[in-house]
Order: structure tokens, then sequence, then C-alpha cells
């Protein structure tokens, strides 16, 4: 049996507002040094903020935009989700201006379910490009709606 003189762990933690952030970092330290002096020994703790700030929707924006998305994509293609942990370069547009990310759906009619299809980051991603035509009428659509109003 080897023990090693040494142990680094690298890993990435998300969360979905920065107070929650802030908890989570704060625990992850505590815990590796906690850990650590249990077994007699020391944790050198060094966390870093992501580069990617949080993909937030503007809850107002969002209930002022969803009848557009219902009249172009219909209503039963419409979702308002969740919170998703995933890291979009539009969340630095959202630091500014009040934002709405859509997902745009592209699957193709052969994948009954998403859990079917191959993901978006697999080398086997595949994609209905019909569904990028509704995607350019839903921006289409939404920039006009919003500036109407």
């Amino acid at each position: 049996n080897i023990i090693p003189d040494e142990v680094e762990l690298v890993g990435t933690i998300r969360t979905l507002d920065d107070a929650m952030r802030k908890e989570v970092l704060t625990r992850v330290r505590r815990t590796a040094e906690r850990i650590a002096e249990s077994a007699g020994a020391t944790a050198d703790v060094t966390l870093s903020v992501g580069t990617y700030p949080i993909t937030y929707n503007d809850p107002q924006l969002t209930a002022r935009m969803v009848p557009t998305l219902q009249r172009i994509a219909g209503a039963e293609s419409v979702v308002v989700g969740n919170a998703s942990l995933g890291a979009e370069d539009f969340a630095f547009f959202q630091q500014k201006v009040p934002g709405l990310f859509v997902w745009l759906g592209t699957r193709p009619p052969r994948y009954k379910t998403a859990q079917e299809a191959p993901s978006n980051h697999s080398p086997h991603f595949d994609l209905d490009e019909r569904g990028l035509l509704l995607g350019v009428r839903t921006l289409a659509h939404l920039a006009v709606d919003y500036l109407a109003r």
C-alpha cells in the first residue's frame, strides 16, 4: 500500500445564484480543511470563481415574452423550465441588461424523447435543421413584439 504525500482534487462547481456560490465555496473549504485535520494533515484549498456568470432569465421579461413564444412555436411546445447549471456566453449580456435565454428544439423526429437523442456535446450530435427556421422566426418575433410594447 502506498500512501501519497499529497493529493490534488480539481473540479467545477456550478450554482444557481451568487449567494449559493458563496455558501458552496465556504463549505468546500471548511470540509476539505476539517477532513485533512481529522487525519492529522493540512489542506491548502484554492478556489477561484469561474469565468462564466450565472445564466439567469429575468422573470418579468420571461412573463412578457412567453405569449410570443407560444404564438410562434405553439403553446404545447413552450415550457418555462427549471433552472439549469449550463454555462453560456449569453450570461455576460444578462449582467448588463435583463435577458431571456431560450432552448430551441432541434431533435430529429426519429428520436421520440430527449433521452434517446445524442447530447449536444456528443460526437454523435444530430439535429433537424428545420428547427433553425423556427429559431429565426422566434428571435425576429421576440424582437418585434418587445419593441412594440
